[in-house]
């Protein structure tokens, strides 16, 4: 057994708290007071996973976005905490601070496109950097990359000139493609990305890639969950099988 203290602990480690955006909430958010033996490592805490991970034996979620999310002012069984807090589960979520992270989701993303020689931009949560050298795909070539590594649905917008320096921020990043433009990227891959923002983009000479705000957050979890493992080996650690990307697209 381990102690949710211990395991935040470990967490906090990997990703300061200092880390996180001002706006954010992350940390030991529910405690319910019993030791762990089973942990459950997912990107959102869900009614789904929560009945998941009780049916698992899981004392403990460790989860990406947080479950508690600005002012709690009331507590009802249709919120999730209460449901969480009825079996008995804790939840450690980290976010902003482990899209930061060294080795954290966009490190992980970064990784997946073998991006070399990255710094951090956009507040630190984005990365930066180069392609291998016999690489530079168009953007439809990156696009269809994006497809195949992430299992998921793009789109993208297209500057028409070949990728050689790569920009990724992994969720809700296409409000940075300013701070993308400014570190001389050729393309900016996120997960979601509005209309304006890839006009803007374009406009200003750089490709954009949206590749699904689930597809480009979920590499980390199996990523944080072989960390928990490793620190914890007397635990069973498991990734969640029911936290789906919640659109179905068609």
């Amino acid at each position: 057994m381990a102690s949710v203290k211990e395991i935040y602990d470990m967490l906090a480690a990997l990703a300061p708290v200092e880390l996180a955006e001002s706006w954010d909430n992350v940390g030991f958010l529910v405690d319910s007071g019993k030791p762990v033996t089973n942990v459950l490592v997912t990107l959102d805490i869900t009614p789904a996973v929560v009945e998941e991970a009780a049916q698992l034996g899981c004392e403990l979620i460790v989860s990406h976005h947080p479950v508690i999310f600005g002012g709690l002012k009331r507590l009802s069984p249709n919120d999730v905490a209460f449901g969480l807090v009825q079996h008995g589960i804790s939840a450690i979520c980290m976010h902003t601070n482990l899209d930061a992270a060294d080795g954290g989701v966009n490190d992980v993303l970064a990784d997946l496109f073998g991006m070399t020689d990255r710094i951090a931009f956009a507040g630190g949560c984005g990365r930066v950097g180069n392609l291998e050298m016999n690489m530079a795909p168009t953007t439809q070539e990156l696009a269809e990359m994006a497809r195949q590594v992430l299992h998921t649905s793009v789109k993208f917008a297209d500057a028409g000139k070949p990728i050689r320096k790569l920009a990724v921020i992994s969720g809700a990043g296409g409000s940075m493609f300013e701070d993308a433009v400014a570190q001389g990227a050729d393309c900016l891959l996120t997960g979601e990305a509005n209309h304006h923002q890839a006009l803007d983009a374009v406009r200003l000479g750089m490709s954009l890639i949206a590749a699904t705000h689930q597809a480009t957050e979920w590499p980390v979890v199996p990523v944080l969950a072989q960390k928990l493992q490793t620190a914890y080996p007397q635990l069973r650690v498991q990734c969640s099988g029911a936290d789906p990307d919640p659109f179905t697209y068609i």
